[in-house]
């Protein structure tokens, strides 16, 4: 009765900041911090294009604006085309185009489960350590995550960093001149208006790719933790024993 109480005692919370000053804990950290700036920075996104038509015999131009955000389903955002032919009293309707919903959400979905594996394990390095080295089945799950999180930041930073490439292209006021029909007949004049900012998302990729540098480089760290390093340590330093 009395070693199980003790065995519960010593497997408690038991809180050690000097943790991060090993490398295990401190990337962790990095990569907690990370993680939360790539998918913050696509998620919230929203953007402007626009062009500017000039209706043949009109003295003034009309700005066309058409708005977009996440999840960039961008048949989803309409934008109305004034009809140069009935003096602009009448509209058409365009929609952008490109679907990129998957891209967008599976980068994002990656992004919020490291954010949370990150905490996790940050408070089983930091009040656990006892338990987590106790044993080795704790290094070896946390290596197998570690690596597939790893893999899965490299597949949703190359998949969205193709989507964010054809959002350009969609959104481009260049593009949309060339998709509405009024730009089209001569007379008419059309000319490319607001420029999207897409800086933040410019910055989610670069965010993406390094959670993958430092996902896949923790994982060396944490192989150091299981026992395939240690067995592979041991016969080199068995050898290097010479009886007295």
């Amino acid at each position: 009765m009395d070693s199980v109480a003790q065995k519960s005692l010593t497997s408690g919370f038991n809180l050690n900041l000097g943790a991060l000053k090993e490398p295990l804990a401190f990337i962790r950290l990095l990569e907690w911090v990370f993680s939360i700036f790539a998918f913050a920075t696509t998620a919230g996104y929203s953007g402007t294009t626009s062009i500017i038509i000039q209706c043949h015999g009109s003295p003034s131009s009309q700005e066309i604006v058409a708005n977009f955000n996440y999840p960039f389903s961008m048949k989803e955002h309409p934008f109305d085309v004034p009809d140069c032919t009935s003096n602009g009293t009448t509209t058409t309707r365009y929609r952008l185009s490109g679907e990129f919903v998957s891209s967008a959400q599976f980068f994002v979905c990656i992004g919020v489960f490291a954010f949370l594996y990150s905490i996790a394990s940050l408070v089983l390095y930091l009040g656990y350590q006892h338990v987590y080295r106790a044993s080795s089945r704790g290094p070896i799950v946390d290596l197998l995550l570690t690596a597939a999180l790893a893999f899965l930041w490299l597949t949703a930073s190359s998949t969205w960093a193709k989507g964010l490439t054809d959002v350009k292209f969609f959104t481009s006021p260049s593009t949309i001149v060339r998709m509405v029909t009024e730009c089209k007949n001569v007379g008419n004049k059309c000319t490319a208006g607001t420029m999207p900012h897409m800086g933040r998302l410019n910055a989610s990729v670069i965010f993406g790719f390094l959670n993958l540098i430092l996902w896949g480089g923790n994982c060396w760290f944490i192989y150091k933790e299981t026992p395939f390093h240690k067995s592979a340590d041991q016969p080199a330093n068995e050898e290097g024993v010479r009886p007295s």
